[in-house]
């Protein structure tokens, strides 16, 4: 029988479910999330959703050998989820782009009844920018560690003012500088822009634009990171 041990990222976003929730897990994979909550009783009910059938019927292995009803869905993101169905929607392991795009095309997220558990693996400012734009507030931010690199998972819900912001502005939240572990997050990320920006004044061909925003942004993070100091 395969151990439901969590990993510490898909531990990070177990914390944050809310006892009793209805969860829609999209990009289940093997469903170790939904059926380690189910085993624990953390859950009422659960949806697993892939869009490989693969991944699927391994989900569906664990959930027999133990023991728990996990409703597997083959589609592509909340494609197969209707919204009375669950009250909580966890999207890990993705994009940032791809997260926008499930949430794009299933507009009853928007509408505030539903608690949304986010972790991109990248474009992480792009994600927050499009979050804002659409009416999304981000109401925590949560940072872990697994192995040598760090996640942040948002807790977002819609039904909120929409704000259009640049991209440098959105390379963290109101919501993350309240997070344990924030001032090692922005000294990497403020390391990491440097040298990026290091890398545009140093190329031969010169995009100022670019180079103006990367300032920016570097700047936006510094004041950020001095600012807890």
């Amino acid at each position: 029988m395969e151990s439901m041990v969590l990993t510490p990222r898909l531990a990070c976003i177990a914390s944050l479910i809310p006892q009793g929730a209805r969860l829609a897990d999209i990009g289940t994979d093997h469903g170790k999330l939904p059926v380690s909550l189910l085993l624990a009783g953390r859950i009422a009910a659960a949806i697993g959703s892939d869009i490989r059938e693969g991944p699927l019927a391994h989900a569906a292995r664990n959930a027999a050998d133990y023991g728990v009803s996990l409703s597997l869905r083959l589609a592509a993101g909340l494609d197969a989820v209707q919204p009375e169905e669950c009250d909580t929607v966890s999207i890990a392991g993705m994009g940032g782009q791809t997260i926008a795009e499930i949430l794009a095309a299933a507009p009853w997220c928007e509408q505030g009844q539903h608690l949304l558990l986010l972790q991109p693996m990248t474009m992480i400012y792009e994600l927050r920018q499009w979050l804002w734009a659409h009416g999304y507030a981000i109401e925590r931010e949560t940072l872990c560690r697994e192995d040598r690199r760090q996640y942040v998972v948002l807790s977002v819900r819609g039904s909120a003012e929409k704000k259009e912001l640049p991209l440098w502005q959105c390379a963290f939240s109101p919501a993350l500088l309240q997070a344990d572990g924030v001032k090692d997050y922005l000294k990497a990320l403020l390391t990491r822009e440097e040298r990026a920006l290091e890398g545009m004044q140093q190329a031969n061909a010169i995009d100022k634009a670019r180079l103006d925003t990367q300032r920016c942004l570097v700047m936006e993070i510094k004041q950020a990171w001095e600012g807890l100091q």
